[in-house]
This record gives C-alpha cells, sequence and structure tokens, in this order.
C-alpha cells in the first residue's frame, strides 16, 4: 500500500509565544485544508515554563524563580500540566478528526499518534511501552493530579521505559483538527523544575521530589551513550514514519506564513492576558 505524505517542519529553537503561534496557525491551515497532515518538530529560546491550558498561574506557578533562571513563559492551548522545556524535542502532529487512520476518542488517537514516539525510543535502542492505568485509584488520580508537574505520573498510552515515564503530550480538538504536541526529554535539571512551582510547605516538596524521581527519567540516563538533539530528531523522524506508516516531506514556512505566525504570537501568546488570566 503506497504511503501517504505528510508534510515535516523542524523549526529549531523559537521563542515560547512563537511555538504555541505556530502550532495554532498549523491547526487552522489545516482545517482551512490548505496544508496536508503536519508533524513538527521544535526547541526552545529561552528554555520555557509551559503551562496547560486550565491551570491557576498565580496558585501554581512560582513567577519570581520562572524570571530568577532567566526562563521562558507561556499557555498552551492544550490541557496538562507544567512542563520545563529546556533539554529536550519537542514535537507536535497535527491531523484532521475525521483521517481514517484517527480513533475518534481522545486516548485512542494518542495511543495512534504515540506509536510514532514508540518508533522513535526504538530507534534509538530503548524499550519504550505504553503507560496504561489499570487500577481504579491510578485512572482517578488521572482526572485529580495532586501536583502540577507534567511528568509526575503517565496518563494513558504515555510512553514509559524501565517503569519511568519519558515523554509528556497533551491533546486537543479544535475546528475538527487534533493537535498534539508533547516532550521528548534528553536531559533534565529536576531542581530547577521543582523550584518553579508553589508548594504549601518544604516537606510537600520534598517527598514530590522525591516520587518525581520514581516516576520519571530523561532519555540520556537511560542510553548507553549520550544522545544528541540531532541524533534524537533523526531517530523520531524515522519512528514517527515508522509507527504511522507516512511518509514525511520537509518543508519550511514562507515569508507569508512566518509574518502570520509572528502576529498570532504577538497578539495572543505573548500576551499577559492570555498567560496569566485563567
Amino acid at each position: 500500500m503506497e504511503k501517504e505524505t505528510w508534510r515535516f517542519i523542524d523549526s529549531g529553537r523559537r521563542a515560547p509565544a512563537f511555538n504555541m503561534a505556530l502550532d495554532e496557525a498549523l491547526l487552522y491551515w489545516h482545517s482551512q485544508r490548505q496544508i496536508p497532515p503536519t508533524i513538527r518538530f521544535y526547541g526552545w529560546n529561552p528554555a520555557t515554563l509551559s503551562v496547560g491550558y486550565f491551570q491557576n498561574v498565580e496558585k501554581e506557578i512560582d513567577l519570581e524563580a520562572v524570571k530568577n533562571y532567566n526562563l521562558g513563559f507561556v499557555r498552551r492551548p492544550t490541557g496538562g500540566r507544567g512542563v520545563l522545556h529546556d533539554q529536550e524535542l519537542t514535537y507536535s502532529v497535527i491531523v484532521s478528526e475525521e483521517h481514517p487512520d484517527m480513533p475518534q476518542t481522545v486516548t485512542e488517537a494518542y495511543r495512534v499518534i504515540s506509536e510514532g514516539i514508540l518508533e522513535g525510543f526504538r530507534e534509538l535502542g530503548l524499550e519504550a511501552y505504553f503507560a496504561i492505568p489499570r487500577t481504579e485509584k491510578e485512572k482517578e488520580s488521572l482526572k485529580n493530579p495532586r501536583s502540577s508537574v507534567c511528568f509526575d505520573a503517565p496518563s494513558w498510552y504515555e510512553l514509559v521505559v524501565e517503569g519511568r515515564k519519558v515523554a509528556g503530550s497533551a491533546q486537543t480538538r479544535q475546528k475538527g483538527v487534533i493537535l498534539q504536541h508533547g516532550s521528548i526529554l534528553l536531559d533534565l535539571d529536576e531542581d530547577k523544575l521543582f523550584d518553579l512551582f508553589i508548594y504549601k510547605n518544604d516537606r510537600i516538596r520534598e517527598r514530590m521530589q522525591r516520587n518525581f524521581k520514581q516516576k520519571a527519567v530523561a532519555i540520556n540516563q537511560l542510553a548507553a551513550e549520550k544522545v544528541t538533539i540531532e541524533e534524537a530528531s533523526k531517530a523520531f523522524k524515522k519512528g514517527f514514519e515508522k509507527g504511522l506508516n507516512i511518509h514525511l516531506q520537509p518543508y519550511e514556512l514562507t515569508e507569508e506564513e512566518t509574518a502570520f505566525v509572528e502576529e498570532l504570537a504577538r497578539t495572543k501568546y505573548a500576551t499577559d492576558e492570555w498567560n496569566f488570566k485563567r
């Protein structure tokens, strides 16, 4: 069977507002049938804390610490919890809900899209598998997360190696289009990450950080040899092609498309109204 060709954009390290604006723009263009299904890889300049669409910044985030670390800050259009985007490969997938290979339910669509990430880990020689919450307690904890930290626990069909979460993803559906984006950790500074959130007391922070070490891990804590961002990008591009049975055609934004994204970044994702008023 002939493989479907999807668009592939590697946009490099960009400002936080630009990153979220480009994901939204791709969703919009795909909804208008202007572009085919698209997979995008990107990084962050500066390193950035992103929060989920529904998070309460005032109650959960230590903005002084964000400032002291010289981090960017942005709210995602997707749900989920806080993510420190630093030494990672970030991906996004934009595809129509009506695509014949996309299941109707969010969790099953996660599973299909995450096949690409699973194959990417295998390209790197890591035996990843899907997290499937089994007990009622595990399922309940996903509905009512106690932590503001994204990598604190795996959700349905997120990727796990040796029992610890290695990739975190979030999804939204708008205008008949699925946008799923997520982080594939190469390295992680746990102390910096935990400095960015508000806790009732130090004891709770210590307990959460201790538990976190048992629940999350970065690729370079597992790989036999250090994996660079270039090697990760190559492996996960192959992984998506294999896992989704597609061919990825590289593409660069036109000047007109870039201007559209920059305007959306300026008027939405760079504003205090978007980032703090929830």
